[in-house]
């Protein structure tokens, strides 16, 4: 591990060198996984993850390899400066670049990061100031055999302070917005960071396609201008004169410039703006936003927040290159291309996405020159690869340095997953390069994300029981008409996902719902549209607008929530069937739109299925609506309403490929698509009654969820009252142990918890011991009283003495309190555990110290297991399975459902010092880990 030249304060000094060298070796074999980069200036909680008994620990490393004496309030010390500080007073860069391709070597390493910026325009200055002549971005044009354009980092911001200067000049004033309209090309850059520069508010929107239709274009735009309140609009010469049509329907807009214009201005001179994180940092309207636009706020406190997390999932480093053609007006594209590689240093390699579209090999090649490790896109372009490159354009290829390819901001096909690896990995690509995702411009870009060399996880679930009931129940890999899910990764450090229903309230793992999400990434809402943003937030939660489930900390989509169809009783989401019936020879394959349309008359929802065809012979229409038909039974078990079969080019798409259902559909609705509507009929009719029964379900389950809740509620203080009692009047501990463990398992019992104890053995063991457990839920002690045999003594946090109800019962059955944030008095504390453990007494510790809403292993802090290993007695792991889903954090509404207590094998100490404890740590985690079946959250701060 190296230490950051630009971070020290010296690096020739030889105390902190010492100082950076013992906390490295403590956190290789505290944190072996984590093992983050130290600098003088990492947080030893937040950065490092010390908990009191480790920084003691350190400590006493510390005064070993210094000769001295520390006083004792550096155990109290945030950061390695602090105690360079106190052990000064006690006492009285980059690696040389690997060749590559001769035109494009890979790029070294730069020793340290922004860490301390606060906004993108800190971000750019660090690396100005840092590596000027460091190549930010290879540009690819038009001509597939010139060679790319270098725009380094000192170059960029000198051009794009010309642009600001400029716009600064034409009246810009901080915190107004500049609409840009620009391919990719030199001029996007310089104008999105010279509106930064300027004070300005960036406001993406994508270009004309074709020319020939710029009029219409930009007047589908005229709404976002006016919303965004947009001042100027650059954008590209061919545009100018037409745009200027929109500055009588947009009172705001003043100028409309091309990047030549603003970079030919006479010199003006340039203002360095005054910018806080809180501060918007640009607008990201949401695809196809013309009649109630809705602009993304995006400070640069969300973007630095996801970009971190993001980066730190992935594991990025200025080593890996990012090769991307993605629009630089999507978030997928300006966030996670542009902006990720900006803060990590490595380069972009960055093309048009017509240069993808029109060559789809060319993005392929681009990853061969330049050795690209990280790339995005979206499913369609993996499907396109796949279908489109003949055998003789890859000759040659290799993606073996290709690490991970991001598939998202589209549903993921998992037979194009399949179809991918095979195709492409006889060039190199592993198959644990792809990675699934999940986000939305409402959390930046990301929101779930997979690790590194994971690979691809197919959830095969039954089809009937997801559209009927919601619920995700798994199948056999064999099953005929299963459906597959891809996984999309967990929730990124400091984000929480959860699933609910239509009433809000939280679902158990494997039950469909409404996502929501929180978050640093986060946005606060849409830019002047106070309607849209009230909808957006429930509470402290955001809307997604998408339906999926969780299991195994995984989450997994099943598609938009304005795009399911219900019909029979069904949810249906359109893009199966759209791949299903593409695959139809005959049609045009990624030319197929489902979706419902409700009849006016019977207010029931008809499945409607739009697709592309250039026959029109009567006979061989009709074979293809006979096809779709049978495609659509075999695949749902219901046949579509109806079939229109259109020429190419009626169904409508987003600038990104991504199909506008709710557009084709409004077409539709209007006998725009040269289509009749069909008579409504006694189908409709059937099908408007056989929709009630399900209707009538959801709300008598919903009203069972409510009662279930209250008597839970009603229960649990009922019993809780007469625990407390009998507590109190027993007069022996042993007595007191068996009425606990007595009212819990009738408290199970009775709230209809199914409870089952496997490792009985081990855990009827009369040799003293230290049980740890994770910890899931508010459930978990009652769990472990109902399966735990004879006395035990807890270990609970300090917190519980402050009220006399639980100070009482607590101090009666033994309990042995510590401090979990006085580090101090914790470390104190901690003697007192050991000296427990020392007398004989068996304890039960939680090791993670608390539990959060999402699924996942928590680090585990020391006191358990150095208490462990100072007695010499054996560690008994214990895994609880299913209490998370009865009663999350931070929720009142208690669920039913079935819970699982594992007891392991005890597991002796080898040693008693530091390391031995460690080891035991270690060894008991993993093994709860393997059992438990959530996520290691052990290199993540939640």
């Amino acid at each position: 591990m190296t230490v950051p030249a630009e971070e020290t304060v010296d690096p020739s000094t030889r105390t902190a060198n010492q100082l950076l060298t013992v906390l490295t070796e403590l956190v290789r074999e505290t944190h072996a996984e984590r093992a983050p980069a130290l600098t003088l200036d990492s947080d030893l909680e937040r950065d490092v993850g010390l908990d009191s008994l480790s920084r003691a620990e350190l400590i006493l490393r510390v005064e070993r390899a210094l000769d001295i004496s520390l006083p004792q309030h550096a155990l109290l010390a945030e950061t390695p400066r602090e105690l360079l500080r106190l052990a000064r007073a006690a006492a009285g860069g980059s690696r040389p670049a690997v060749e590559g391709e001769p035109s494009y070597p890979m790029p070294s390493a730069v020793e340290a990061e922004p860490t301390r910026a606060t906004t993108l325009l800190e971000v750019l200055d660090w690396h100005v100031r840092a590596h000027p002549a460091r190549i930010y971005i290879y540009l690819y044009g038009k001509d597939e055999q010139a060679p790319c354009e270098e725009i380094s980092y000192a170059t960029l911001y000198h051009e794009a302070r010309t642009v600001a200067a400029s716009l600064q000049q034409k009246g810009l004033q901080p915190g107004q917005t500049v609409a840009i309209m620009l391919p990719t090309e030199r001029g996007y850059f310089l104008s999105f960071f010279g509106t930064l520069l300027a004070g300005g508010i960036p406001v993406p929107i994508y270009p004309p396609v074709r020319l020939s239709q710029i009029e219409e274009h930009l007047r589908r735009h005229s709404k976002i201008l006016a919303n965004a309140q947009s001042r100027i609009l650059i954008t590209v010469p061919e545009a100018k004169s037409v745009a200027r049509l929109l500055q009588a329907q947009v009172d705001e807009l003043r100028h409309i410039v091309t990047v030549a214009e603003l970079q030919t201005a006479a010199e003006p001179t340039w203002v360095s703006p005054l910018v806080s994180p809180q501060d918007i940092a640009f607008l990201q309207y949401t695809s196809g936003s013309t009649g109630d636009p809705k602009g993304v706020m995006l400070t640069h406190a969300n973007l630095l927040a996801n970009i971190r997390a993001m980066g730190q999932r992935i594991q990025a480093s200025s080593s890996d290159v990012f090769v991307s053609w993605l629009p630089l007006y999507h978030d997928m594209g300006l966030i996670g291309a542009c902006l990720g590689s900006l803060y990590y240093a490595f380069p972009l390699v960055v093309m048009s996405p017509l240069s993808f579209l029109a060559r789809p090999a060319r993005w392929l090649w681009a990853l061969h020159r330049h050795r690209g490790t990280l790339s995005a896109a979206p499913n369609f372009a993996y499907d396109l690869c796949t279908r489109n490159i003949p055998d003789g354009a890859l000759q040659g290829l290799e993606l073996i340095a290709w690490r991970m390819a991001i598939n998202g901001a589209e549903p993921v096909n998992p037979q194009t997953l399949a179809r991918f690896i095979e195709r492409f990995e006889p060039y190199g690509f592993r198959p644990t390069t792809m990675a699934p995702v999940y986000g939305l411009a409402e959390c930046s870009v990301g929101l779930a994300l997979h690790r590194p060399d994971r690979g691809v996880i197919v959830d095969r679930i039954r089809r009937d029981a997801l559209m009927k009931t919601g619920q995700a129940i798994p199948v056999a890999a064999d099953e005929p008409n299963a459906l597959g899910i891809p996984a999309c990764g967990q929730p990124l450090a400091g984000h929480q996902i959860r699933i609910v229903d239509e009433s809000g309230r939280e679902l158990p793992e494997r039950q469909e719902g409404r996502l929501e999400f929180q978050g640093p990434s986060a946005t606060s809402g849409y830019y002047r549209n106070p309607e849209a943003t009230r909808r957006l937030f429930h509470g402290d939660w955001l809307d997604s607008g998408d339906r999926a489930y969780i299991a195994g900390g995984d989450v997994y989509l099943t598609g938009r929530v304005k795009e399911m169809i219900i019909r029979g009783g069904r949810n249906i989401f359109p893009y199966e069937l759209e791949a299903v019936v593409g695959n139809i020879a005959g049609l045009r394959r990624g030319c197929v739109a489902v979706f419902a349309s409700t009849d006016t008359a019977t207010g029931t929802e008809r499945l409607v299925v739009v697709a592309e065809t250039r026959r029109a012979q009567p006979e061989a229409r009709e074979d293809l609506q006979r096809k779709i038909h049978a495609a659509a039974v075999d695949l749902l078990g219901l046949p579509p309403d109806e079939v229109v079969l259109a020429p190419p080019h009626t169904v409508l798409k987003t600038s990104s490929g991504k199909i506008r259902r709710a557009a084709i559909r409004e077409l539709y609705e209007h006998r725009a698509l040269g289509q009749k509507s069909r008579s409504a009929g006694w189908q409709l009719a059937r099908l408007a009654a056989i929709g009630l029964a399900p209707r009538w379900r959801r709300g008598l389950r919903r009203a069972g969820q409510a009662c279930y809740a209250g008597y839970a509620w009603v229960l649990l203080g009922l019993m809780g009252v007469l625990t407390w009692v009998g507590v109190m009047i027993l007069p022996r501990l042993t007595w007191r142990w068996s009425w606990v463990r007595f009212m819990s398992r009738n408290l199970l019992r009775l709230a209809g918890i199914r409870l089952s104890v496997l490792g009985r053995e081990h855990l009827e063991s009369r040799r003293t011991c230290v049980l740890v457990a994770n910890h899931a839920s508010y459930l978990d002690g009652f769990v472990l009283a109902a399966a735990l045999p004879g006395e035990w003594r807890y270990v609970a946090k300090r917190e519980l003495l402050d009220h006399v109800w639980t100070r009482l019962p607590l101090e009666r059955l033994g309990f042995v309190f510590v401090e979990r944030f006085d580090l101090q008095q914790g470390a104190e504390e901690g003697q007192k555990v050991a000296r427990a453990v020392s007398q004989g007494q068996s304890l039960v510790l939680f090791p993670e110290g608390t539990f959060y809403r999402m699924p996942g292993l928590l680090p585990f802090r020391m006191g358990a297991f150095t208490a462990a290993a100072r007695a010499g007695v054996p560690v008994a792991p214990v895994t609880l399975r299913g209490t998370r889903s009865l009663l999350r954090a931070d929720s009142w509404f208690p669920r039913r459902g079935p819970v699982q207590v594992i007891g392991h094998a005890p597991i002796l100490p080898e040693g008693s010092d530091w390391s031995a404890a460690v080891r035991l740590r270690d060894a008991a985690r993993a093994v709860i880990l393997r059992h438990s079946g959530e996520p290691d959250l052990e290199r993540e701060s939640p």
